[in-house]
């Protein structure tokens, strides 16, 4: 098993664990809606962890009849009305991004990073940054390495750099130790969700010039 393949395993290992921020849960999410090629693994942990579970001691709840009481007194959830049945409009974002951000691609405020870079913010949480990123086909990022980590999962076209290629579905991984440029794919756009623990830093002669111009 190469390396970008044990640390994508360990990635879902933690989203089943629960110790993910959460944007990059949300992008683990995304990209299981996605793919199904991780679904199984995914489940297979999940039954793994069940059976830890199981093998634990029950612990007596200090007060079951109060926890039983709070629980009945909530509420019914409303009932659905007819139109709430009707099968949702087709998104270009998966599921769980498209929920979390309320809105569609075309419907986003983007901001203009660099000519042929759009980028969308859709939180700061945990620690972390979590942005839609939209690269013209063909068009060739900046020189940069991380302080930090950077998730980039694929949504639509590709785009390739010294790791590979990578396509719809895909989550590319970069750290401090990685120094890149990656570049869209020829005749179509390139869209991505990357989440990013600590902050970006263009190396090449181009993307220092720019790098006052990309922050923020």
């Amino acid at each position: 098993m190469d390396e970008r393949q044990q640390l994508f395993d360990a990635l879902l290992a933690a989203y089943v664990a629960g110790t993910l921020a959460e944007p990059a849960r949300l992008l683990v999410r995304s990209h299981l809606d996605l793919s199904p090629d991780n679904r199984g693994f995914v489940r297979d942990l999940e039954t793994a962890g069940g059976r830890m579970l199981d093998d634990i001691a029950p612990m007596a709840l200090s007060d079951r009849d109060g926890m039983l009481a709070s629980i009945l007194s909530l509420p019914p959830a409303p009932a659905a009305a007819p139109g709430d049945l009707l099968i949702a409009e087709p998104t270009r974002l998966p599921a769980p991004l498209h929920d979390f951000i309320g809105r569609d691609v075309d419907a986003l405020p983007w901001k203009t990073r660099l000519p042929g870079f759009r980028e969308y913010r859709v939180a700061e949480e945990d620690g972390c940054v979590a942005s839609l990123l939209w690269i013209r086909a063909g068009q060739a990022m900046p020189t940069h390495t991380h302080h930090g980590t950077e998730l980039t999962l694929v949504l639509e076209g590709g785009f390739s750099d010294l790791d590979g290629h990578f396509v719809r579905g895909d989550v590319a991984y970069a750290d401090d130790d990685v120094d890149h440029r990656p570049i869209a794919d020829e005749g179509e756009d390139c869209l991505c969700f990357a989440v990013t623990e600590g902050s970006l830093r263009l190396t090449g002669p181009v993307g220092r010039f720019f790098a006052p111009f990309i922050r923020g």
